[in-house]
């Protein structure tokens, strides 16, 4: 019988290993899976990458693991946060790199390495600071840069709903990187609001299937928030 549902936190991030790349989903610190993110301290895992679109919220979550010198490199889209001062220090001190990928890119460079692909060319940051270094070549007379994958070793996602198989459903915007960040993982740990039973929501309804997800577990109340009741 397949059921991927832990009984903890910490058996849902089990495992973690020092240098690990880490894909935290959310758009910002409003929907980050803090209670997943935290529990990679019970680890004692470091040197972490972590793959995220932001550098998280003032002290929960992502800032958690910076503030406990767990992380070695950030790659995101928006570095600067209102609030993120565990980053800002960290990253001024040199304790933390840092790596920007614009939006879009970030979301293909994983979906490259979920679908096999060694890379792809886009005009995003040609002749750009964030395309410098990077191989080019012109295509129909333009300019386009190589992007490599990005791949995890691990992905902590934050879903509304999941059975016992691993299939997800999500509420309004907080879809956005979870699916992919899933498929790019070795392993995807997902915190939830509640469980359904199997057939408690339609096939079309769900927005991650669950061939990609391999532990879930019950957080009944995040602390930022994040999977608030309709």
């Amino acid at each position: 019988m397949i059921d991927k549902q832990v009984a903890t936190l910490e058996a849902a991030v089990s495992g973690a290993k020092d240098g690990a790349t880490v894909m935290v989903g959310g758009f910002s610190a409003g929907d980050e899976p803090v209670a997943l993110a935290e529990a990679l301290l019970t680890t004692g895992a470091r040197d972490l990458t972590i793959v995220a679109n932001g550098v998280g919220g003032p002290s929960r979550g992502i800032a958690a693991l910076i503030r406990e010198h767990r992380v070695r490199k950030i790659v995101c889209s928006y570095p600067r946060f209102t609030g993120g001062d565990a980053f800002g220090a960290a990253y001024k001190s040199g304790e933390v790199a840092l790596e920007v990928v614009p939006q879009g890119t970030l979301s293909e460079r994983m979906r490259a390495a979920a679908a096999g692909l060694g890379g792809f060319y886009t005009r995003v940051s040609a002749g750009t600071l964030l395309g410098e270094g990077k191989e080019t070549r012109l295509i129909d007379g333009e300019p386009y840069v190589f992007e490599t994958p990005i791949k995890g070793d691990l992905a902590l996602i934050g879903a509304y709903q999941a059975d016992r198989w691993g299939n997800l459903v999500f509420r309004h915007t907080r879809r956005n990187f979870n699916p992919v960040m899933a498929q790019a993982a070795a392993v995807s740990a997902v915190q939830v609001l509640e469980m359904v039973p199997l057939g408690g929501f339609h096939p079309d309804q769900v927005h991650c299937q669950g061939i990609f997800v391999d532990r879930v577990v019950v957080v009944d109340r995040d602390p930022l928030n994040w999977s608030a009741r309709p």
